[in-house]
C-alpha cells in the first residue's frame, strides 16, 4: 500500500487516508462500519468536544475536534462508495446553508442586532426546509437529544411562534421576580429542584428520561391541536391573548 508518511498533513490527507482504511487492504474494522454501528461514536467525541471547551483545554480541544471532523469524514466516505455524495458535497451543502442564512452578510437584508439575525434564521429555516406550520418546527427537534435538551429547543420555538406563557406553571413566582434574583441563586434553584425530581422518579420506578420525552410528544401534540384550530379560523398564534391561547390549550388536552 502506497503512502508517504509527512510532517504535517491536511484536509485531502484525512479523505485519503479514510480511503485507503475502508479500502481493499485496509482495516479490517474500518471496512465492516456502516452508520449504524458508529453512530455513538459520533456523539461521544461531541460530548468530547465539548468537555474540552468547557475545560479550556486547546491542546485538548484541537484533538477531540479532530476526532469529530474524523467522524464527519468517515459516514461521508460510507456514501461516497455508494455514489451517493462526498466530503466535498458536505462542504458545499453547509457553504451554502451558510450564505442563504446569513443575508445581512451576504446580501442586502439589514439587521440592527443578534435577536434579528436569529429572527432571521428561523424564518429563512423554514421556509427553506418547506415547514407550514410552527408544530414541524417543534416536530424537526431531534429525539435522540437528551430529553431536556430536546424539551428546552421544543419551548423556545413555540416561544418564537407566539405561543407563551400557555399552561401557567406554579414557578412562574419566580420569572415574574427575575430582575431581582440573580443568575446563580436561579441555576442553584433550577439544579436542585431537577435533582429532587430525579430522585424522585428514581424512587417511584420512573426513568426520567424517557418521562420528560414522552411529556415533549404531549406537549407538541397538544401545540399541534391548537396550531390547527387557530389556521382553521384564518388567525395566526401571536394575535390571540394568552387567555385565549390558554383556553384553545386546554380544550386541546382534553381530546
Amino acid at each position: 500500500m502506497a503512502f508517504t508518511v509527512k510532517e504535517s498533513y491536511g484536509m485531502s490527507d484525512l479523505i485519503e487516508i479514510m480511503k485507503m482504511l475502508r479500502g481493499e487492504n485496509g482495516c479490517p474494522w474500518d471496512k465492516e462500519q456502516d452508520h449504524h454501528s458508529i453512530r455513538k461514536n459520533f456523539l461521544e467525541e461531541a460530548y468530547e468536544a465539548v468537555e474540552a471547551i468547557d475545560k479550556e483545554d486547546p491542546e485538548l480541544l484541537r484533538e477531540e475536534l479532530g476526532d469529530v471532523l474524523l467522524q464527519v469524514v468517515f459516514h461521508a466516505e460510507m456514501e461516497s462508495e455508494k455514489g451517493v455524495f462526498d466530503f466535498n458535497d458536505v462542504c458545499d451543502e453547509v457553504c451554502k446553508k451558510l450564505v442563504l442564512r446569513h443575508p445581512h452578510v451576504f446580501g442586502d437584508v439589514k439587521v440592527e442586532n443578534s435577536a434579528e439575525v436569529l429572527k432571521n434564521w428561523d424564518n429563512i429555516k423554514q421556509k427553506s426546509k418547506e415547514q407550514e406550520t410552527f408544530t414541524e418546527t417543534l416536530e424537526s427537534v431531534p429525539k435522540v437529544q437528551p430529553a431536556l435538551m430536546r424539551s428546552y429547543k421544543i419551548l423556545q420555538r413555540s416561544e418564537r411562534s407566539g405561543m407563551i406563557n400557555v399552561k401557567p406553571s406554579p414557578l412562574d413566582m419566580f420569572i415574574d421576580n427575575k430582575d431581582t434574583i440573580d443568575k446563580d441563586t436561579y441555576s442553584s434553584l433550577i439544579g436542585t429542584t431537577l435533582m429532587s425530581f430525579v430522585n424522585f422518579a428514581r424512587r417511584v420506578g420512573v426513568d426520567p428520561e424517557e418521562a420528560l420525552n414522552k411529556a415533549c410528544d404531549s406537549y407538541i401534540d397538544s401545540f399541534r391541536k391548537v396550531e390547527d384550530t387557530i389556521r382553521l379560523q384564518g388567525k395566526e398564534i401571536n394575535s390571540l391573548s394568552i387567555d385565549e391561547l390558554n383556553s384553545l390549550w386546554e380544550d386541546a388536552q382534553k381530546k
